[in-house]
């Protein structure tokens, strides 16, 4: 057995749909997602001969605009070309696509969990047209053809990640990016994001790649992609240890046995036969509206994260799971603007952003879009606790109220008569009452027991339903038991 310590060298294949209303070369519609089989298509994603492509234009420029947030070059001529390889998915024979002139080159994203930033470089985000869809059912094959010429993006990493969380890391991050730029959905249920890995390994003291790669082709969860990964570096590595020679293959994931198994021999750009497709225009881009895209992005997760952390104090794991979500950090910017004028501070509405709301949405399976409550009036409600109106346990329920309604906080308050009781006098009476009725806390608080007045406490605010100025409450209690000792 080799002690050799190998090291995993790992690059990414991102495919994701875009979210344009037609396809990328025709007039069909590109929302197929559940509609009946081959009802999508015409003679050009069905690949009828004579048939001639358009190129969409909105698809182009969601390309560049991707391209943009990964920091990449975007040259001033593009081109498509046909990808040349023949299997029952690609209608035509051919795949319209890119190779040596693709929309954007050299660009990176950062990725870090708890630790130092790391940066994985971004080879190109191109764009072509998504293939037909296979269906194996009791022997026989069936195909859809919706799906076919659906613009897709292919964003292509450098072969630079060396652990499976790295990958783990990278495939979340660029799905976190497009789904704020509002480019694609990322939602892989519906198939409008797949990952192929590429996967080698080398001794951790080499500086060059290895000669041979596994490519691990259409893995469509970040499940399948962990799984996938980890099985593959963990194959080489055995297959290395006992002195053989790992193959270049093209391998598919079996989800239900948890392993790779061989596919086919792995293609090199050369056995594509690409050459340039004669039946679309080159493309001449504009710095102007390279300019009019870049000055149209939005404030991404990472220059959020930093806003957050740095403007308003919020921790690094609270910032992070506020800016998962763009939905989500909005909702947070647009109650912390309308909380200032309340005096609401920033952090406070952090906890009830991620707190509160986040359980109710948990428990009522939703997502941000779908919640009642108008960020502007969390603010309300905690100037309501600040001001002593109400207690924090009041104003759960209220919260709760508020969810289920998205009625106003004070409204709830005033409905149901939760105003904090803080009357001295009369939260005195019913404290003694309590010391009265429950003698045995008494005798153990007073022989040292000093956990038996937060009893008493939670006695008071019963009786109270809960509407009694908590720290006046627990004040009284160890008033009436101080005077009890002497």
């Amino acid at each position: 057995m080799s002690d050799v310590v190998y090291e995993p060298v790992i690059g990414l294949e991102v495919h994701a749909q875009l979210n344009t209303a037609s396809k990328m070369f025709c007039g069909c519609s590109a929302d197929y997602a559940g509609a009946s089989p081959n009802t999508h298509v015409c003679p050009v994603c069905l690949g009828a001969p004579g048939a001639l492509p358009l190129i969409n234009q909105r698809a182009v420029e969601y390309t560049i605009r991707t391209a943009l947030a990964f920091h990449c070059e975007i040259p001033e001529y593009a081109k498509f070309d046909r990808k040349n390889y023949h299997y029952p998915d690609l209608m035509k024979g051919y795949q319209i696509s890119q190779y040596d002139f693709p929309l954007s080159r050299n660009g990176y994203v950062l990725i870090n969990d708890a630790g130092p930033e790391e940066r994985i470089a971004i080879r190109r985000v191109h764009l072509e047209e998504d293939t037909a869809k296979l269906f194996h059912m009791e022997g026989t094959s069936f195909i859809d053809v919706n799906r076919s010429s659906v613009p897709l993006i292919e964003i292509v990493s450098e072969p630079e990640m060396h652990s499976v969380e790295a990958v783990r890391l990278y495939a979340l991050k660029l799905r976190q990016i497009l789904r704020y730029l509002g480019v694609s959905s990322g939602d892989m249920e519906k198939g409008a994001m797949r990952f192929e890995a590429n996967i080698s390994l080398r001794p951790r003291s080499a500086t060059e790649l290895s000669k041979t790669r596994v490519e691990i082709k259409n893995l469509n969860s970040f499940r399948a992609l962990i799984g996938a990964t980890t099985f593959e570096i963990a194959r080489q590595e055995k297959i290395l240890r006992a002195g053989g020679i790992v193959e270049q293959e093209t391998m598919g994931w079996d989800d239900a046995r948890n392993s790779t198994y061989s596919q086919r021999s792995k293609e090199e750009a050369h056995d594509y036969r690409y050459f340039p497709e004669p039946d679309l225009p080159s493309l001449a881009i504009a710095r102007a509206w390279v300019q009019e895209i870049r000055a149209g992005l939005p404030e991404l997760p990472d220059e959020k994260f930093a806003r957050l952390t740095r403007a308003f104090g919020l921790s690094a794991y609270d910032a992070g799971v506020m800016t998962a979500e763009r939905d989500v950090a909005e909702y947070y910017d647009r109650a912390v603007v309308a909380g200032k004028a309340r005096g609401a501070d920033p952090k406070a509405l952090a906890n009830w952003v991620t707190g509160e709301l986040f359980r109710l949405m948990k428990a009522h399976d939703e997502e941000i879009g779908a919640v009642k409550i108008a960020p502007e009036q969390i603010g309300e409600l905690i100037a309501l606790v600040n001001a002593g109106t109400i207690n924090i346990n009041s104003a759960k329920q209220v919260f709760e109220d508020m969810y289920a309604s998205g009625r106003a906080a004070r409204a709830i308050v005033e409905e149901k008569g939760l105003t904090q009781i803080s009357d001295r006098a009369a939260l005195a009476e019913i404290a003694a009452r309590v010391i009265t009725e429950n003698p045995q806390p008494v005798q153990e608080f007073l022989a040292g027991k000093e956990t038996a007045a937060k009893f008493l406490v939670g006695q008071l605010m019963k009786a109270t339903k809960g509407q009694a100025n908590p720290a006046l409450a627990n004040e009284l209690i160890l008033e009436k038991l101080k005077e009890l000792k002497i």
